[in-house]
This record gives C-alpha cells, structure tokens and sequence, in this order.
C-alpha cells in the first residue's frame, strides 16, 4: 500500500506553509542510541520524496552533527521546498553532559550564527528556544529573534515547552507560529491549558514523541536492551514496573489496531492527528522502514467508535511514570 501523501497546513494563524506531517531528525544523531548516517540520509530523501517538507531539529543534537546531516540530505534539493525548524539554548559538554541552557540575546544570536553555517543556509524557517531559560525573560530571548526575523535570517518564531502564560507573554512581543511539545496518547498535560491558550493565540502546535520515544510503536519489549547513549534508559516510563504496566496499555491499543488492519503505531500517530488541524505530528524515524509505517497513519481514520475504544483503552493519565526524570522536569516551563 502507497501511503497517502501529506496534506498541507499552516503553522498558526502566522506561521509558514508546511506538510500536516514533519520529520523529527533528533534520533539520527544522539540519544536513542546508534543510528547509520547513510540510512538516516536515505530517510530524509524518502520523506521528502513523499510530500514530507518539515524537517525538525536542534543545534545541541549531536553538537550540530544533525545539522550537519540535514544539509547533507538537502544537497541538490530546492531549499524553498523545505521548512527546517532549529531549537537552541541547550548547552552540552564534549563528553555529552548537559550543562544548562543560555536563551539570553547574544547566545540566541550566535548560535543561530553558527546554524546557518551547518546548514548551509540563508535562513531558519522556524527558530524557537528548546526551553525556557530561567534567568532569561522570555520577552527578550523573542525581541532577539524578532530582531533576526527583521534581519531576514529567520522567517517564524516558535516555542518549545513553555506554559500557558509563557505563550501569552512571547505573543504580546511577535507572532509565534507554533509551539512544539510532547502529545501522545500517554502525554497529554498540553489539554487542560497550554492547548487552548495556543487556539486562542492563533498558535499551532508540533507534536514530538507521538509514539512516546518508540513505547507506543508496538515494537518495544521488556526484553530489549538500552544502548550507552540511550535517553529511554533512565526514562521513568522504561524502567521496571513502570514499563510493564505501560505496554499492557500498548496491547490494549494493539486490539484496536489489529481490528482495523493497521498497527500500533499508525493508531497513535493517527490520534494525535485527529486532536485538530492546528496540530502536526513530528515522526522520529530514522530508518525508512519505519517511516513508511508512520506514512501510513496518514491513510487510517478513525471513526468515533474508533476514538471511544481508544479513550477506553489508554485513558488520559493512565501511563505509569512520569515522561522525564525529576531533574530534566525543572527545566519544562509547561509542567508548572
């Protein structure tokens, strides 16, 4: 079966023009583990290839090496075909610690210097800060990128894991196009708040972990062993009880995708697209193999029988453990 090409949309009520579906490259360059920078090459010419154009990234994956890669992927292609939306802010160490991050003016000016020279680009579709920096007003961490907005090296601003009011602050600066934050069927903390505040804005959200970092794809087991460099392996929803009680809920959903003739996966990308047309699911893959998979989602609807079985099954709040250990919670502005 081809899968359907992706629809396109708008980022917000302000943002640009976009596929209804993006590519997360974050997991071809650090923190799932190894990954073969051929096959995450052909990954990014396959999505491409099918309609994809949202290509999501951050300056601190790999220490620019995925920005590195995605020029590499983009040689020869019409850059104008192609949103990259950047994070910055996060500081990393040589032996890959992290050190904080730094959203202040200058450091938001140079370190979208230097993303442009990784890129090999004239300009960033979208620059949003990975976090809220906590010594930083976040009204001038954007009056930085509204000043690169004016200077004609970047073209939208966006946000990444900040809260309600957050939202609203940035917004009485300049437009924000989207906000990019988790959203799964076992992430939802965005509905209560941060989901309205973004409607009532105009601001779009970019969906990340739609599969909960792969717990969600059905193709995880108790038995899989974590690689050095693996982020699941101190996840709170990777570890002992947590993990088990959570891929019971996968079963649960694999009852549900079975009876359609599609998988795990495809049942919860396709969820997350069906919470509105303001939002994009971000799909980390970074083998072809499973980006057809994820494609494939684009092909499945899901009826309102569909969406009270999968509310039955995955209920919010019924994921055991929290989405990120404590330490790494401090730093989301839209968890407070």
């Amino acid at each position: 079966m081809t899968a359907t090409r992706p629809a396109r949309t708008t980022l917000g009520r302000t943002g640009p023009t976009t596929s209804a579906l993006g590519l997360g490259c974050m997991g071809m360059s650090d923190l799932y583990g190894p990954a073969d920078e051929t096959e995450s090459i052909a990954t990014v010419h396959a999505a491409l290839d099918a309609g994809v154009t949202l290509l999501d990234t951050g300056d601190f994956y790999g220490m620019g090496h995925n920005e590195l890669l995605i020029h590499e992927a983009l040689r020869g292609r019409n850059r104008e075909d192609v949103q990259i939306s950047v994070k910055f802010g996060a500081l990393r160490g040589a032996d890959n610690s992290w050190l904080g991050y730094n959203a202040s003016p200058a450091a938001t000016k140079a370190s979208l210097a230097y993303s442009l020279r990784r890129l090999r680009t004239d300009y960033i579709d979208v620059y949003r800060p990975a976090r809220l920096d906590p010594n930083v007003p976040i009204e001038e961490t954007v009056g930085a990128i509204a000043d690169l907005v004016k200077a004609g090296y970047v073209r939208h601003i966006g946000l990444s894991e900040v809260g309600s009011e957050t939202l609203r602050r940035a917004a009485a600066v300049h437009p924000i196009s989207d906000l990019q934050i988790e959203y799964s069927l076992i992430s939802r903390g965005l509905e209560a708040e941060v989901l309205p505040t973004a409607r009532e804005l105009g601001i779009g959200i970019t969906a990340y972990g739609v599969l909960s970092r792969g717990l969600l794809s059905g193709h995880w087991s108790n038995e899989r062993q974590f690689a050095a460099n693996d982020f699941r392996s101190f996840s709170p929803r990777f570890q002992g009880d947590n993990l088990t009680h959570n891929l019971t809920l996968v079963e649960a959903l694999r009852s549900i995708a079975e009876a359609k003739g599609v998988s795990v996966a495809q049942v919860a990308i396709a969820w997350v697209a069906s919470r509105g047309e303001d939002i994009v699911p971000l799909v980390g893959a970074r083998r072809r193999d499973r980006l057809a998979e994820a494609l494939g989602a684009l092909d499945v609807t899901l009826t309102p029988a569909d969406l009270a079985a999968i509310e039955a099954a995955v209920p919010a709040g019924a994921a055991a453990g929290d989405r990120y250990a404590a330490a790494q919670m401090a730093h989301l502005d839209s968890e407070r």
